[in-house]
């Protein structure tokens, strides 16, 4: 194989050898042992006006087909989460059209899907019943494609509520009137800075019993709770105060092949963004874990966390930009463009330290293509070695 040179920072470049890839097994069914969903970017038009601001121009043909791709793996998608620019341009008229559609590919494919719900087309709510009728305007949505319900975290809220008792109360409404389960998601300040002190308190604990009075009190209309803290202490000690029968999603990207293993009395299910990077290696790493092979399972989910990790570094809301990046060097997309025009949001250093991670971990598809578009893109960035 050949070798490709990448920036390292501090003007120094470092020569990277690319791996020969990998043929990875595909697994189209489900998992028996963990529930495992990827939360999916969306593909933007790469010639629609995706300035900040604009409304969402989405690819329709390669978002779809990335989910397609994430079905070949025995992945549920996840949609229209923070992954895909939730909150950071994609628009509710395109979070319709997302869910719709993934909804209508997902029943073809025989494969799950669970879409977000919140408040953001209603930016201008000012209070608790406003938040409410929002929350049900989009739940009814969701559950009318037939998608399950994610009920998300609601930036709305966090700026009106001024204790935990407004949480419930918003939160009540909403779990009364749901058709089927949901899963209630808790985004942490880490994923997005407007919801810091969410369920009425920066303090971690009393958040988290605010929490879990609401999960307890409405049981049977929780399917499971996706949480995205970055702590795996924290979440250790929230899915073993869980009610039975309540699934808890991890949705922490640094800690993940940890928290999904589990001990002998819990494991967490999988929620991650991570997952729509890492879906061949996470897919072959759940089917040991379907088949007992722990030895097998921390191997191949070891091998993803440096890339993890690298993507998720902070600021860790850009996350999606790493996400992309990788999509596009491996021909998910025709071009490296984002909803936004995010795709400036990460360095040229740091998005170099992705492909050599991903080649490192035998996640290029294609990796001579890969290294192609690499060195076109650092070319047209004025950083060619």
């Amino acid at each position: 194989m050949s070798a490709i040179e990448l920036p390292t920072g501090q003007g120094t470049w470092a020569q990277v050898v690319l791996r020969e890839p990998r043929r990875w097994k595909e697994h189209p069914q489900p998992y028996g042992s963990r529930v495992a969903f990827a939360a999916a970017h969306v593909v933007a038009d790469p010639l629609g006006d995706n300035t900040p601001g604009a409304p969402a121009a989405v690819d329709w043909e390669s978002t779809l087909a990335f989910r397609r791709e994430l079905f070949r793996y025995g992945l549920g998608v996840a949609e229209a989460m923070d992954t895909a620019q939730r909150n950071m341009g994609l628009d509710w008229p395109a979070v319709r059209e997302l869910v719709r559609r993934s909804a209508d590919q997902a029943r073809s494919s025989g494969a799950r899907i669970a879409s977000g719900a919140g408040t953001d087309h209603r930016a201008e709510a000012t209070t608790l019943d406003e938040v409410v009728a929002a929350y049900e305007e989009q739940v009814g949505f969701v559950e009318s494609t037939g998608s399950q319900v994610i009920v998300m975290a609601s930036r709305q809220l966090a700026a009106i509520a001024r204790a935990a008792d407004d949480y419930r109360r918003v939160y009540d409404a909403v779990l009364r009137q749901v058709a089927e389960p949901v899963i209630l998601h808790w985004l942490g300040e880490a994923f997005d800075p407007h919801l810091a002190g969410y369920w009425g308190s920066t303090d971690l604990p009393t958040a988290t019993e605010s929490f879990l009075d609401l999960v307890r009190d409405h049981a049977a209309k929780v399917n499971g709770v996706k949480v995205s803290l970055l702590s795996a202490e924290h979440e250790r000690g929230l899915r073993a105060a869980l009610p039975a029968g309540v699934r808890l999603y991890t949705g922490d990207d640094f800690n993940y092949p940890e928290l999904i293993r589990g001990d002998s009395q819990h494991h967490s299910d999988a929620l991650l963004g991570a997952f729509a990077a890492i879906a061949p290696a996470a897919s072959a790493a759940l089917a040991a874990l379907d088949d007992g092979d722990l030895a097998t399972y921390d191997a191949e989910m070891d091998a993803t966390l440096p890339l993890s990790r690298h993507v998720f570094s902070a600021p860790t809301f850009y996350y999606k930009t790493g996400i992309t990046f990788l999509s596009w060097l491996n021909g998910h997309q025709p071009g490296f463009t984002m909803l936004g025009g995010l795709q400036s949001a990460r360095s040229i250093v740091h998005l170099a330290r992705i492909f050599a991670l991903a080649n490192d971990a035998q996640l290029l598809v294609d990796p001579e293509f890969a290294a192609h578009r690499m060195r076109l893109w650092l070319e047209a960035a004025g950083a060619a070695a």
